[in-house]
C-alpha cells in the first residue's frame, strides 16, 4: 500500500502482495504460562500498549492538521464502513475503529513466516485461545530480521512479511492506523471490513479457512458497500469488481503453482535434487506470471513477479489467496448473501474438524462446481 513503509526500510521487507494479518495479542500471563519467549511477549505487549495509548478518538484526529483532505475524507468514512459491516453483513459490533493511530504511517505489524525447502508446509507457533499460529508478529523489524536469522540457521524458507492491519479478536479496542487512511478507499474498506470478520467468525488453529474467509469476505462485501453509497458505475466500484475478477484469476494460477510443487517434494528424489528442480518451477512460474499479468486489472497482484519465490513466501499468499474458488462457490450456494454465509459456516464451525475439506464435502454433495 502507498506510504506504509519508508524508502530504507521498503528495501528490507518483503511485501506479501497486499494483505492483512490477524495478529492476536493475547495476555502476557496466559503466554508464559504456556511456554512463550518472554521477549516476544514483552515485545508484542509494549507495541500494542503504544499505539492504544497514543490512538485518539476519530473526531480529534480529523482535526489533525497533518492529514491531507484525502486522507480525512478517507477517515470520515471509517464509521460508515463499520455501521455496514454490522448493519448490512451481519457482522459482531465492536468497539473497534472508534479511535486513529497516526503517530507513524509505518505498517503495525512485520510477520515471520518460515516453511521447509522440500515441503509446502509451515513452520507453526502455538498460543492459548488461538492454537496454532502460522506467523510469529512483531512491532520492531530490527526484532522481525533477528528472528528471520534464527530461522534460516535452521535450514528454513523464511521471509518477513508487512500486515497492513491487524485483529485483536475483542481483546483490545483496535484503532485505525495511519497507514490505511494514506491507502486507497477499496483498501481501507476491504481492510476493515476483513478484520471485522475475524472478530465475527475465527476457528482456533485453522488460518487458511480463517483468512480465506476474511478475504473473501472483505471483497464482496467492499463492493456491497460501494453499489449501496455509490452506485454501480462509480469508479469506486468498478475497482472492486476488477479486484475480485483478479482474485477469480491469480488463485487458479497460484494453487496450480502449488500443485507442482507438491507432486516434486512428493517425488523420491534426494533433498539437492529436489531443491535443483524447484528453482526450475519457480522460474517457470514466473514466466507464466508474466503472462498472466497481462489479464490483471489493478496492480495488487504485481509484487508476486517481482521478487525470487520460496516456500515461505509462496505458502504466507496461499494462507489467503489458496482457496478463493472454494469460498466463493459456497458464498454463491448461499445466495451471495454475506449473512447468509457466516451463519452458515458457523453452524459448520460447531465440531471443530477441517473447515475447507467440510465445505469441499458439502459443495460435492449438491453437486456445486469450484470455479
Amino acid at each position: 500500500m502507498k506510504g506504509v513503509v519508508n524508502s530504507k526500510k521498503r528495501k528490507e521487507v518483503h511485501s506479501v502482495l497486499r494483505r492483512t494479518t490477524p495478529y492476536v495479542i493475547l495476555l502476557i500471563l496466559p503466554l508464559l504460562v504456556a511456554g512463550c519467549r518472554l521477549g516476544y511477549v514483552l515485545q508484542a505487549a509494549n507495541g500494542q500498549y503504544e499505539i492504544l495509548s497514543e490512538s485518539v478518538p476519530l473526531e480529534e484526529g480529523l482535526q489533525s492538521t497533518s492529514l491531507t483532505p484525502d486522507e480525512r475524507r478517507r477517515l470520515r468514512l471509517v464509521p460508515q464502513i463499520k455501521k455496514f459491516g454490522e448493519e448490512d453483513l451481519g457482522l459482531n459490533e465492536t468497539e473497534n475503529y472508534q479511535a486513529v493511530y497516526l503517530k507513524s504511517d509505518n505498517p503495525p505489524i512485520y510477520t515471520i513466516s518460515a516453511s521447509p525447502k522440500d515441503r509446502l508446509t509451515r513452520v507453526t507457533w502455538w498460543f492459548p485461545i488461538v492454537g496454532k499460529m502460522p506467523y510469529l508478529g512483531f512491532f520492531d523489524l530490527e526484532k522481525a530480521k533477528a528472528e528471520k536469522e534464527k530461522l534460516l540457521k535452521q535450514d528454513l524458507d523464511v521471509i518477513i512479511g508487512r500486515a497492513e492491519a491487524y485483529s485483536t479478536l475483542g481483546w483490545f479496542k483496535d484503532p485505525v492506523t495511519l497507514n490505511l487512511i494514506k491507502g486507497t478507499e477499496l483498501e481501507l474498506v476491504e481492510t476493515i471490513i476483513h478484520e471485522m470478520t475475524h472478530t465475527t467468525l475465527y476457528v482456533k488453529g485453522q488460518g487458511e479457512f480463517n483468512e480465506g474467509l476474511a478475504l473473501l469476505i472483505g471483497k464482496m462485501g467492499a463492493l456491497s458497500f460501494f453499489e449501496k453509497n455509490y452506485g454501480h458505475d462509480h469508479p469506486f466500484t468498478l475497482e472492486a469488481r476488477k479486484s475480485i475478477q483478479d482474485e477469480r484469476i491469480f488463485s487458479p494460477f497460484l494453487k496450480s503453482v502449488l500443485e507442482r510443487l507438491e507432486q516434486l517434494y512428493d517425488s523420491s528424489l534426494t533433498y539437492s535434487d529436489t531443491l535443483k528442480e524447484r528453482e526450475k518451477i519457480f522460474a517457470g512460474s514466473l514466466k507464466d506470471f508474466r503472462h498472466l499479468e497481462k489479464k490483471l486489472q489493478t496492480g495488487r497482484f504485481i509484487p508476486f513477479g517481482s521478487r525470487k519465490l520460496n516456500n515461505a513466501y509462496l505458502m504466507a499468499i496461499a494462507l489467503y489467496h489458496r482457496h478463493f474458488s472454494l469460498f466463493e462457490a459456497v458464498y454463491r450456494e448461499n445466495g451471495s448473501d454475506v449473512r447468509k454465509t457466516i451463519i452458515f459456516l458457523q453452524g459448520l464451525s460447531d465440531n471443530q474438524d477441517d473447515l475447507l475439506v467440510q465445505m469441499q464435502k458439502w459443495l460435492e454433495e449438491r453437486g456445486a462446481r469450484t470455479s
